[in-house]
């Protein structure tokens, strides 16, 4: 089993920025690829970036490339997601998302374990 526990959402101004925290326990962290994902109101949860198990390896949405910056620290069990130069559409509900695998994927049916999600909302 794997606890995580997302932190750092709330309200923001367009343009300003976020940081996620995803604090894990339970296996062994570094067993795991992790990711973010966010679901708006009435819609599915879809893949926003990912790292992998060591933390070589990172993988963006298009959309979010060159504004957020995944990262991880196995050495406290956490996992970051740095939002810059929000925009509105970036509203939504993020979950943090672990799957026991060398390599993170896109889809959030192949993750094992989720978070309780925390919301980012963007004002205009």
């Amino acid at each position: 089993q794997v606890q995580l526990v997302e932190s750092g959402g709330g309200l923001v101004q367009a343009g300003g920025s976020l940081r996620l925290s995803c604090a894990a326990s339970g296996r062994t962290f570094s067993s795991f690829a992790m990711a973010w994902f966010r679901q708006g109101p009435g819609s599915e949860r879809k893949f926003v970036a990912a790292i992998s198990r060591s933390g070589d390896r990172t993988y963006y949405e298009d959309s979010v490339k060159g504004r957020f910056t995944i990262s991880r620290d196995n050495a406290k069990n956490a996992v970051y997601l740095q939002m810059n130069s929000l925009k509105p559409e970036d509203t939504a509900v993020y979950y943090c998302g672990a799957i026991f695998s060398i390599t993170p994927r896109r889809l959030a049916h192949e993750y094992d374990y989720w978070g309780q999600g925390t919301q980012v909302t963007v004002s205009s």
